[in-house]
Protein backbone atom coordinates (compact mmCIF):
# COMPACT_ATOMS: atom_id res chain seq x y z
CA UNK A 1 0.00 0.00 0.00
CA UNK A 2 1.36 3.37 -1.02
CA UNK A 3 1.17 6.06 1.68
CA UNK A 4 2.27 9.61 1.10
CA UNK A 5 2.79 12.00 3.99
CA UNK A 6 2.23 15.62 2.94
CA UNK A 7 4.60 17.86 4.89
CA UNK A 8 4.38 21.65 4.80
CA UNK A 9 6.44 24.39 6.42
CA UNK A 10 5.78 24.77 10.14
CA UNK A 11 4.63 21.15 10.49
CA UNK A 12 4.15 20.09 14.11
CA UNK A 13 7.32 18.06 14.77
CA UNK A 14 5.70 15.55 17.12
CA UNK A 15 2.77 14.96 14.78
CA UNK A 16 5.08 14.30 11.83
CA UNK A 17 7.32 12.01 13.87
CA UNK A 18 4.36 10.09 15.28
CA UNK A 19 2.98 9.38 11.80
CA UNK A 20 6.35 8.27 10.41
CA UNK A 21 7.19 6.23 13.51
CA UNK A 22 3.81 4.47 13.53
CA UNK A 23 3.99 3.27 9.93
CA UNK A 24 7.70 2.42 10.09
CA UNK A 25 7.09 0.38 13.24
CA UNK A 26 4.13 -1.35 11.58
CA UNK A 27 6.43 -2.37 8.71
CA UNK A 28 9.05 -3.71 11.11
CA UNK A 29 6.56 -5.69 13.19
CA UNK A 30 4.78 -7.09 10.12
CA UNK A 31 8.13 -8.37 8.81
CA UNK A 32 8.67 -10.17 12.14
CA UNK A 33 5.38 -12.00 11.73
CA UNK A 34 5.74 -12.71 8.02
CA UNK A 35 9.04 -12.16 6.20
CA UNK A 36 7.09 -11.98 2.93
CA UNK A 37 4.68 -9.30 4.16
CA UNK A 38 4.34 -6.34 1.82
CA UNK A 39 5.33 -3.22 3.75
CA UNK A 40 3.73 0.17 3.56
CA UNK A 41 5.48 2.14 0.83
CA UNK A 42 5.96 5.47 2.63
CA UNK A 43 6.88 8.64 0.73
CA UNK A 44 7.23 12.06 2.32
CA UNK A 45 6.18 14.80 -0.09
CA UNK A 46 5.87 18.56 0.01
CA UNK A 47 5.06 21.55 -2.12
CA UNK A 48 8.74 22.47 -2.25
CA UNK A 49 11.90 20.38 -2.00
CA UNK A 50 12.70 21.31 1.60
CA UNK A 51 10.46 22.18 4.51
CA UNK A 52 11.18 23.64 7.90
CA UNK A 53 9.43 22.15 10.90
CA UNK A 54 7.98 24.24 13.70
CA UNK A 55 11.11 23.61 15.77
CA UNK A 56 13.32 24.79 12.92
CA UNK A 57 14.58 21.48 11.56
CA UNK A 58 15.02 21.31 7.82
CA UNK A 59 13.75 18.25 6.00
CA UNK A 60 14.16 17.30 2.36
CA UNK A 61 10.99 15.89 0.81
CA UNK A 62 9.96 14.47 -2.53
CA UNK A 63 8.03 16.69 -4.95
CA UNK A 64 4.25 16.53 -4.60
CA UNK A 65 3.82 14.51 -7.79
CA UNK A 66 5.63 11.59 -6.06
CA UNK A 67 2.31 11.06 -4.23
CA UNK A 68 0.41 10.47 -7.47
CA UNK A 69 -1.26 7.07 -7.30
CA UNK A 70 -1.08 6.85 -3.50
CA UNK A 71 -3.67 4.79 -1.69
CA UNK A 72 -3.61 7.28 1.20
CA UNK A 73 -2.42 10.84 1.63
CA UNK A 74 -1.67 11.63 5.29
CA UNK A 75 -1.70 15.26 6.45
CA UNK A 76 0.04 15.85 9.80
CA UNK A 77 -0.81 18.94 11.84
CA UNK A 78 0.62 22.35 11.23
CA UNK A 79 1.99 23.94 14.38
CA UNK A 80 -0.53 26.78 14.33
CA UNK A 81 -2.26 26.04 17.57
CA UNK A 82 -4.29 29.23 17.97
CA UNK A 83 -6.92 30.77 15.67
CA UNK A 84 -4.89 33.93 15.14
CA UNK A 85 -2.02 31.75 13.80
CA UNK A 86 -4.12 29.19 11.96
CA UNK A 87 -6.36 31.43 9.87
CA UNK A 88 -3.45 33.26 8.14
CA UNK A 89 -1.59 29.95 7.68
CA UNK A 90 -4.52 28.57 5.68
CA UNK A 91 -3.90 31.33 3.14
CA UNK A 92 -0.18 30.64 2.67
CA UNK A 93 0.85 29.79 -0.88
CA UNK A 94 2.20 26.32 -0.03
CA UNK A 95 -0.97 25.52 1.93
CA UNK A 96 -3.33 26.61 -0.86
CA UNK A 97 -1.22 24.68 -3.39
CA UNK A 98 -1.44 21.63 -1.11
CA UNK A 99 -5.23 21.95 -1.01
CA UNK A 100 -5.33 21.83 -4.78
CA UNK A 101 -3.14 18.74 -4.80
CA UNK A 102 -5.36 17.06 -2.18
CA UNK A 103 -8.42 17.64 -4.37
CA UNK A 104 -6.57 16.22 -7.37
CA UNK A 105 -5.25 13.17 -5.50
CA UNK A 106 -8.70 12.45 -4.10
CA UNK A 107 -10.29 12.79 -7.54
CA UNK A 108 -7.75 10.22 -8.77
CA UNK A 109 -8.75 7.74 -6.04
CA UNK A 110 -6.52 8.51 -3.05
CA UNK A 111 -8.10 8.52 0.38
CA UNK A 112 -7.08 11.24 2.83
CA UNK A 113 -6.19 11.11 6.52
CA UNK A 114 -5.47 14.18 8.64
CA UNK A 115 -4.49 14.63 12.24
CA UNK A 116 -5.26 17.41 14.64
CA UNK A 117 -4.93 20.79 12.94
CA UNK A 118 -4.24 19.02 9.62
CA UNK A 119 -8.01 18.51 9.48
CA UNK A 120 -8.40 22.25 8.89
CA UNK A 121 -6.33 22.01 5.72
CA UNK A 122 -8.50 19.17 4.37
CA UNK A 123 -11.68 21.00 5.40
CA UNK A 124 -10.49 24.23 3.76
CA UNK A 125 -9.91 22.28 0.53
CA UNK A 126 -13.63 21.45 0.44
CA UNK A 127 -13.06 17.70 0.58
CA UNK A 128 -14.77 17.19 3.94
CA UNK A 129 -18.05 18.81 2.88
CA UNK A 130 -20.96 16.72 4.25
CA UNK A 131 -18.54 14.41 6.09
CA UNK A 132 -17.93 13.75 9.77
CA UNK A 133 -14.63 14.89 11.26
CA UNK A 134 -12.70 15.63 14.42
CA UNK A 135 -9.88 18.02 15.22
CA UNK A 136 -8.19 19.66 18.18
CA UNK A 137 -10.86 20.24 20.83
CA UNK A 138 -9.87 23.84 21.56
CA UNK A 139 -10.36 24.79 17.91
CA UNK A 140 -13.88 23.35 17.68
CA UNK A 141 -15.63 26.76 17.70
CA UNK A 142 -13.42 28.07 14.87
CA UNK A 143 -13.93 24.86 12.88
CA UNK A 144 -17.71 25.07 13.19
CA UNK A 145 -17.67 28.74 12.19
CA UNK A 146 -15.56 28.13 9.07
CA UNK A 147 -17.04 24.77 8.00
CA UNK A 148 -20.70 24.50 9.03
CA UNK A 149 -21.26 21.83 6.38
CA UNK A 150 -18.95 19.39 8.20
CA UNK A 151 -20.29 17.38 11.13
CA UNK A 152 -17.61 18.00 13.75
CA UNK A 153 -17.28 15.88 16.88
CA UNK A 154 -14.11 17.01 18.63
CA UNK A 155 -14.90 14.66 21.53
CA UNK A 156 -13.91 11.70 19.35
CA UNK A 157 -10.27 10.74 18.90
CA UNK A 158 -10.70 9.13 15.47
CA UNK A 159 -13.43 9.66 12.88
CA UNK A 160 -13.61 7.59 9.68
CA UNK A 161 -16.04 9.10 7.17
CA UNK A 162 -16.22 8.01 3.53
CA UNK A 163 -12.77 8.34 1.95
CA UNK A 164 -11.47 10.31 4.92
CA UNK A 165 -10.12 9.68 8.40
CA UNK A 166 -9.48 12.50 10.85
CA UNK A 167 -7.78 12.30 14.22
CA UNK A 168 -8.06 14.64 17.19
CA UNK A 169 -5.27 16.18 19.20
CA UNK A 170 -3.35 13.29 20.69
CA UNK A 171 0.11 14.13 19.46
CA UNK A 172 -0.87 13.34 15.88
CA UNK A 173 -1.39 9.62 16.41
CA UNK A 174 -2.65 8.51 13.03
CA UNK A 175 -0.96 5.18 13.65
CA UNK A 176 -4.34 4.02 14.91
CA UNK A 177 -6.05 4.92 11.63
CA UNK A 178 -7.97 1.95 10.26
CA UNK A 179 -6.01 1.80 7.02
CA UNK A 180 -6.50 -1.71 5.73
CA UNK A 181 -3.36 -3.75 5.28
CA UNK A 182 -2.85 -7.32 4.24
CA UNK A 183 0.54 -9.02 4.09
Amino acid sequence: MKLSVLVLDNVFDTGLSAVLDAFTTANELAALQDPHARPFDITVVGMKRQVRTALGMRMSVQPANAADGSDWIVVPALSTKLPEQLVPALGRRDVTDAMGRLRSWHADGSRVAASCIGTFLVAESGLLRDQEATTSWWLGPLFRQRYPEIRLDESRMLVPSGDFVTAGAAMGHLGAVPISWTP
